[in-house]
């Protein structure tokens, strides 16, 4: 099995798109283009490495925004050049040395469907070399100078190149060190392997694998992910946590961000929310993401007794990447003592206006076990949490 590294090219400032920010940072359905672009490539088993070429300028904000939404590999981030193939070849040189194949792809082609990736590779581990591409469907029209047309072209041999384009490893070092080489500067990297003779296989892409450029592609992209999403028939999803702390003397009792008067405290790394815990639980497993511990783990300095709230927001940050957000959460704090139910409203608002939802969307509630169990022996307290996720 080959193992692969994926380049992104994302330094340019997309000047077409008219925005105050490059257009690799413009939202998508709540989520950064380019953020939605890394999530495409984060589940593909033989991954080694992603690499991200950001502008120079905009460095640090492209890691404070891929550590927020790209939760499953890590990234490389690296500074661009002034052309494309400046920046990719920045790309190459970051590479680990264990690569087989490498994957460019372009930072704002965020629609890019599993299959047709799968099949880019499948092309490039046969051939060496391989790209996406549609065939023209439009007539060609010919213009010397941009006023009248001087021909017509034919088209049926003519493709539009899209990304992934995939290559061997060495072929596309070859490839580049040719071109640099010679002062030779392509429009893709299909055009310097063509370049050095390798054969670069045509898969036939999609149009959905829109490259956002101009303004009128963002709505474009919103409405085909919207269509994707639909088609799926998988946008709900349910998901539940528990959690539970020992009661502790010297320790102030926190609940739902709420600092609650009693005598005792709950023990534990951050400030031991039983209930904020239970309710990130359930968030993270409805949308696949395993646990509070495999985020925030205890053995971290950096959660030492933090607010369960700011890991809820962080929680919630996840869920953005995924593309998902809360729809309602239904939790239950057991609890002998003492009575909870008056400090619920200004919890609700706590966690509502961290998750983004109304307060009629999170519903609190606390039993006692009729003093059985830890709870009842008032050794602990416990929290469920049952959450419904949907689409942004």
């Amino acid at each position: 099995m080959s193992t692969i590294a994926v380049i992104i090219p994302a330094g340019g400032v997309g000047l077409r798109m008219g925005a105050e920010c490059p257009k690799q940072f413009l939202a998508l359905a709540g989520v950064p283009i380019l953020a939605r672009t890394v999530q495409i490539f984060q589940n593909l088993p033989e991954l080694r490495s992603i690499i991200v070429i950001a502008p120079a300028a905009h460095l640090e904000v492209t890691k404070e925004m891929l550590e927020r939404f790209v939760s499953e590999v890590s990234v490389t981030v690296v500074v661009g050049g002034l052309t494309r193939q400046d920046s990719v070849r920045a790309g190459l040189a970051a590479l680990p040395p264990e690569i087989d194949l490498v994957i460019v792809h372009d930072g704002v082609r965020p629609l890019l469907a599993p299959e047709l990736l799968r099949a880019c590779l499948a092309a490039a581990s046969e051939t060496g070399a391989a790209l996406l591409a549609v065939p023209v469907k439009d007539t060609v029209k010919e213009s010397l100078d941009g006023k009248k047309v001087s021909g017509t072209v034919p088209r049926q041999q003519l493709w539009l190149a899209q990304t992934p384009q995939v290559a061997r490893r060495d072929l596309l070092m070859a490839a580049f060190a040719a071109a640099q080489r010679d002062g030779f500067t392509g429009t893709d990297e299909a055009s310097l392997l063509e370049r050095i003779g390798c054969e670069v296989s045509l898969v036939v892409g999609s149009e959905r694998n829109l490259k956002i450029t101009r303004p009128e592609d963002l709505p474009l992209a919103t409405a085909l992910l919207n269509e994707e999403t639909a088609e799926s028939g998988k946008s709900m999803r349910v998901g539940h946590g528990y959690d539970a702390h020992r009661l502790v003397e010297g320790r102030g009792l926190v609940l739902g961000g709420v600092s609650i008067p009693f005598e005792r405290g709950l023990l534990g790394h951050s400030d031991a929310d039983v209930l904020s815990h239970a309710l990130c639980d359930a968030m993270l497993g409805a949308a696949g993401l395993g646990d509070l511990g495999r985020h925030f783990p205890d053995h971290d300095q950096a959660f030492k007794d933090i607010s369960s709230l700011l890991l809820l927001a962080r929680v919630v940050e996840l869920l953005a990447g995924r593309g998902l957000a809360l729809v309602n959460a239904d939790v239950t704090v057991v609890a002998q003592r003492p009575k909870l139910a008056p400090h619920f409203p200004v919890m609700q608002e706590n966690i509502a206006r961290i998750c983004q939802v109304d307060p009629e969307r999170i519903n609190l509630k606390a039993t006692t076990t009729e003093q059985m169990g830890f709870a009842g022996r008032e050794e602990g307290m416990a929290a469920h949490a049952v959450v419904l996720l949907d689409r942004r």
